[in-house]
């Protein structure tokens, strides 16, 4: 059985050292601004779209290094726990309206209440005449942990795993209705026993090079490149990739 999922949001954690210029990088990056800050702490912001809803979020943590984790939004997070837990989650901590959950390799995600978000934001298009998005999250799986997460997400978001020519991906193409997709990369060299991280990949379609430029001049490191995707690393150190995808493309990107 899978969670009903509703809506998925990709949470960008940063250090509170760093996180004032992620903050503004990830605002131009993306196309957005961010809301008014929330929380005890002001700690958690929204990336907001112009036009849509938001896919991306911003929270200020303790930790030395930026992560990300995965907010799947359902009706009641309280009754979608359970499932979760019988497909290979573990419960970390529930605060009042939302649960902290890790899937079976330690990737961390929360199960937090529906708002009604349900429009997907339209791409937005930059200087240089070429559209780009965030529209998914790659999940970097050691090799002995990449069977059972695969399992794993295709249970819990109920989407269908398919296949990439690279034998080391699997990806679960978005939903139309959902902002975001997820990729599933098994990592051959990485020790047993790590656990799960994540990274942001952009859509850019013929416009790698294009986009890579725009995210060079904001402050961006090119880390790697190969025929398909380039990594990068930002100013404030996460990592993330620009991809040859369709940005936005549904189902069979």
């Amino acid at each position: 059985m899978s969670v009903t999922l509703r809506w998925i949001t990709a949470y960008l954690d940063q250090p509170a050292a760093t996180a004032p210029g992620a903050l503004a990088y990830w605002e131009a990056v993306s196309g957005t601004h961010a809301s008014v800050p929330r929380g005890e702490h002001d700690e958690f912001r929204t990336l907001l779209p112009p036009e849509g809803d938001a896919a991306l979020r911003f929270q200020v943590v303790g930790d030395v290094e930026a992560r990300l984790h995965l907010d799947l939004h359902v009706d009641d997070p309280g009754a979608a726990t359970p499932e979760a837990v019988s497909l290979g989650a573990t419960v970390v901590a529930e605060p009042d309206s939302y649960v902290v959950l890790a899937s079976p390799g330690g990737m961390p995600f929360c199960l937090v209440p529906y708002e009604d978000q349900h429009v997907v934001p339209p791409l937005p298009r930059w200087p240089a005449g070429h559209t780009s998005a965030v529209d998914q999250v790659a999940l970097d799986i050691p090799a002995d942990a990449y069977d059972v997460e695969c399992a794993f997400w295709a249970a819990l978001t109920g989407w269908t795993l398919r296949d990439v020519d690279s034998p080391e991906f699997m990806r679960l193409p978005r939903p139309a209705a959902m902002p975001l997709g997820i990729l599933l990369q098994r990592l051959d060299d990485t020790p047993p026993g790590r656990p799960v991280t994540a990274h942001l990949d952009l859509g850019a379609g013929g416009a790698v090079d294009a986009e890579v430029e725009r995210h060079l001049a904001l402050g961006a490191e090119e880390l790697w490149r190969s025929s398909w995707w380039v990594t990068l690393r930002d100013p404030y150190g996460r990592v993330y990739c620009v991809t040859r995808r369709s940005p936005g493309k549904p189902v069979s990107s």
